[in-house]
């Protein structure tokens, strides 16, 4: 199941849909250098592309953590993005003030995991008219976000997504339980694995998140295998310097390798 967006190509082709970009918006050159590199990739492999960047970042650990470069800035960059590449954008919003503001210049409205209980995000995303990408709570069942997803559509949106990002396991870190995926996608809608975010380790003594990105692939594989609809992959030249969640990151150079096997994996799924 694919989310029906403008400017989302290749909905026939039989993949996976991705989204895919850096953690934050950090500037315009980074946003297009990042686009233009992943919709090569996209339009060869036909899959079908959403670029993603927060235009600001709300939740954080330290006062002095990167937030944004200002919020007018970060969304006429998504803007940009999605006019010279003819792509669709996705971005966080943080609070219901933010929806319509944010609705001006992208696609699809995220709401934070941490925010998928609060009803006044969850109404006014909704009543944007566009497509709102729900993130599991890490303190959520599957079947909990039934309630979300109920939120939105009874205030008048039916294009709901529902995005996995990992459950809390103890205090510094998060596991995947797979039986979620194939739980939310009987609510009839698409459902998305966030493959970096599921490796964070939040909560560090540093006030910085931790990560591991070597199990990226991992998790990848086994999202595809169980049904996941799209996959959610954060992105950045260089993650060492990413403003925002290095830790968890995937290099953008070994994209289009892990793309490459999960096509192939989706290929020998859509058999059976």
């Amino acid at each position: 199941m694919i989310p029906q967006i403008n400017k989302l190509k290749h909905i026939d082709s039989g993949n996976f849909f991705l989204l895919a970009g850096p953690c934050a918006i950090e500037g315009e050159q980074m946003a297009m250098e990042i686009a233009e590199k992943i919709v090569a990739i996209s339009e060869k492999l036909k899959i079908p592309y959403i670029f993603k960047g927060s235009y600001r970042k709300a939740n954080r650990s330290r006062l002095d953590s990167f937030t944004g470069i200002g919020d007018e800035k970060a969304l006429k960059i998504l803007q940009k993005v999605s006019d010279t590449f003819n792509i669709p954008t996705v971005t966080d919003i943080h609070t219901a003030e933010e929806a319509a503001m944010a609705a001006e210049y992208v696609d699809v409205l995220q709401i934070p995991a941490f925010l998928c209980r609060q009803t006044d995000i969850l109404i006014a995303a909704a009543k944007t008219g566009k497509v709102v990408n729900i993130k599991k709570g890490q303190f959520l069942s599957a079947d909990a976000m039934q309630f979300a997803v109920t939120k939105a559509m009874e205030s008048g949106n039916k294009n709901i997504m529902l995005t996995e990002r990992g459950t809390t396991f103890g205090y510094q870190d998060l596991v995947v339980d797979y039986r979620g995926i194939p739980l939310m996608k009987k609510m009839n809608i698409p459902v998305i694995l966030d493959i970096t975010h599921s490796l964070q380790q939040p909560n560090q003594a540093s006030g910085v998140t931790g990560g591991k990105p070597e199990l990226i692939e991992t998790i990848a594989r086994a999202g595809i295998v169980v049904g996941a609809d799209g996959i959610f992959v954060e992105t950045h030249p260089n993650p060492a310097v990413a403003k925002s969640d290095g830790a968890n990151m995937l290099r953008l150079d070994l994209l289009k390798s892990l793309l490459e096997k999960l096509v192939l994996i989706k290929q020998v799924i859509n058999q059976f």
